[in-house]
């Protein structure tokens, strides 16, 4: 499937969550089953080039998709949500959005240490979530780090911000603000 297939699959909100902000919302993609199938199978073709140990799942749209891959791979699946809806021992990670800041965490595990990890989720804007991400699987012991994401808003310094932090993206689609 062409780039601009996918693409038309998700529905932009201008002015959302606050005015000046294109929100792409990938839920029109998962309700499209060849949009969607895909987007994994690019996602995967990626992941198994990389040799990734475990798949790391950014909530909530990245659970989506690393669920579906992790499966796909028969990889372990991590989760990294927002602050307080983890039910164990937590570690936690500030970070700047683009409209504002948050907290998230995973649970204190083993699992990671020494692993080769793939964080998901569904767009790369600032960096700041795919970072702070990044930030926990490091003190979890990773051994190397690499994100993937359906979307890159291309104008925006999420890609260079990982790549100074020596973290290889792969995403599936650009979009600039004027599309």
């Amino acid at each position: 499937m062409k780039a601009e297939r996918i693409k038309a699959s998700i529905r932009t909100i201008k002015d959302w969550p606050k005015e000046g902000i294109n929100f792409r919302d990938v839920t029109t993609l998962f309700e499209d089953p060849d949009a969607y199938r895909a987007v994994l199978n690019r996602l995967a073709g990626w992941a198994t080039e990389e040799e990734f140990d475990l798949v790391v799942g950014i909530d909530a749209r990245g659970f989506i998709l690393a669920g579906a891959l992790a499966y796909q791979q028969h990889k372990p699946l991590v989760l990294v949500r927002k602050k307080g809806k983890l039910p164990f021992d937590t570690i936690s990670e500030d970070y700047q959005l683009e409209y504002g800041e948050a907290t998230i965490e995973t649970h204190n595990s083993p699992l990671v240490d020494g692993k080769r990890v793939l964080i998901v989720d569904d767009l790369l804007a600032t960096g700041g979530t795919a970072l702070a991400a990044a930030r926990l699987m490091k003190r979890l012991g990773a051994a190397h780090i690499g994100f993937a994401a359906i979307i890159d808003l291309v104008e925006l310094p999420g890609r260079q911000a990982l790549a100074k932090e020596g973290i290889d993206a792969f995403t599936v689609i650009d979009f600039t603000e004027d599309e």
